[in-house]
């Protein structure tokens, strides 16, 4: 059984795309952008990261504009979006959690240690989201060499 299924939570491997993808959106001359163009700068599926954005669409870290010239942007500075807030909203699963609690039983230890991993795994998810608070994605942006030189003339032609 999948436990990102069971629970509703998003796979990890969308959190790296959602950077990724909001990170080419930060470009100063990027207006909008398709997914479909998106889905092929970062090699992944569109459907999979249509997924994704309407996600972050409806965590309010970007919008839509429908049309000939739509597409996906920034709903506000990137320098304002923090990964914890990307992480939040995308609700990532967290598998270490999921692994460890499986291993529990029903009786007297397995449940003591179902609550003790339950504390262990809080604490994680703490200090990471407060890892992640530290970063945004504007400042992602300017350390992502291959970003700061995109041009028109490479794979994908984003829309200015």
């Amino acid at each position: 059984m999948n436990p990102e299924k069971c629970v509703g939570s998003h796979h990890p491997k969308w959190f790296g795309l959602a950077l990724q993808a909001l990170v080419i959106l930060s470009k100063d001359n990027i207006q909008t952008c398709p997914s479909a163009e998106l889905a092929v700068y970062l090699q992944s599926e569109a459907t999979l990261l249509r997924r994704i954005l309407a996600t972050l669409v409806k965590g309010g870290i970007l919008e839509t504009r429908e049309g000939r010239d739509g597409g996906y942007r920034l709903k506000r500075d990137p320098h304002s979006i923090t990964l914890a807030e990307v992480y939040t909203v995308l609700q990532v699963s967290d598998p270490l959690f999921f692994g460890i609690k499986e291993t529990t039983g029903t009786h007297t230890f397995g449940m003591e240690m179902k609550g003790i991993f339950c504390e262990l795994t809080a604490e994680m998810d703490r200090s990471l989201l407060e890892v992640l608070s530290r970063y945004t994605i504007g400042q992602i942006a300017e350390r992502a060499h291959e970003c700061k030189e995109y041009s028109p003339e490479s794979e994908v032609n984003l829309r200015n």
